[in-house]
């Protein structure tokens, strides 16, 4: 087939030798099966800014680092050059979030490396050798539903455990290898720990994936996994093994809202104090 305009350079470089065919078109992306060498692997092209149907792409970049001063300037400010920066970084969160979690133990594509907005990495595939398929593209016993939903979710705590959340996932990201469910699609990942609207997206994230497979099984329906690995994320006691029962009581506290007014006006009592000792000592 003819070679794509943003995969041409890679076929210059000598890193494609061949576009295979297209494989899926998404809302960010275009992938195509290519061979590097004797190797079929997937090159997803990603799509221009303009064209991407991503929505509310910003609240998922929050909490995102920007080491060079002069890129995240540029980047506030909306320049050409800003622009540019911003979706190089958004270009490249996925390649990071894919090494990241690979290194956590989390079932994702091997990525080989981004290039010109081309992502190079492994082709996904079922017991035959074919493109592996999307979850939301198969039927399954309710034994196997309940199977891979606590694969699924193992794959999700391990995520948060790394300081991620995917923030997008649902049955059309999560591939089906001959070994079980593999995570895709993670240029969008959060920071679990910097982004305000992380336990948000990952309330959504597991129950998309709870409802999924409880079309299959349906005592999964209803069961509270997200907010119970929230709790337990929150509380420090998650961990990578940690196995959700679904049965999660939430606190009926009432919040103290008085009390933590009164302790936020004795910390400021006493910063005034200390401010007008430090005007004394200074006279």
């Amino acid at each position: 087939m003819k070679v794509p305009k943003r995969i041409q350079s890679l076929v210059e470089d000598g890193l494609v030798d061949e576009v295979i065919r297209p494989l899926m078109s998404g809302k960010e992306a275009k992938v195509y099966i290519v061979r590097c060498g004797s190797e079929i692997r997937c090159a997803k092209v990603y799509k221009d800014a303009s064209r991407r149907s991503f929505k509310k792409a910003v609240q998922y970049q929050e909490g995102r680092k920007v080491r060079d001063t002069r890129r995240g300037r540029a980047m506030e400010k909306g320049s050409r050059f800003g622009r540019q920066e911003k979706e190089e970084i958004w270009q490249t969160a996925e390649v990071d979030a894919l090494r990241l979690l690979a290194g956590a133990g989390v079932r994702v594509p091997e990525p080989y490396g981004c290039f010109d907005g081309v992502l190079l990495m492994e082709l996904i595939t079922d017991a035959t050798g074919a493109a592996a398929p999307r979850l939301t593209d198969l039927t399954m016993s309710a034994g196997q539903a309940r199977r891979d939903h606590a694969v699924v979710m193992k794959q999700i705590i391990r995520m948060l455990c790394a300081g991620i959340i995917h923030g997008d996932l649902s049955e059309f990201n999560v591939l089906m290898e001959e070994d079980g469910p593999v995570i895709i699609d993670l240029p969008q990942a959060v920071n679990a720990a910097a982004n305000n609207n992380a336990r948000s997206m990952l309330l959504r994230d597991v129950l998309n994936i709870t409802n999924y497979y409880g079309r299959h099984a349906p005592e999964l329906n209803g069961m509270k996994y997200a907010r119970e690995i929230w709790a337990a994320y929150e509380g420090g006691t998650l961990h990578p093994e940690f196995v959700p029962t679904g049965h999660f009581k939430e606190s009926t506290r009432i919040a103290d809202v008085d009390g933590v007014l009164e302790e936020v006006n004795a910390a400021a009592r006493e910063n005034e104090e200390r401010l007008k000792r430090l005007q004394g000592q200074s006279s």
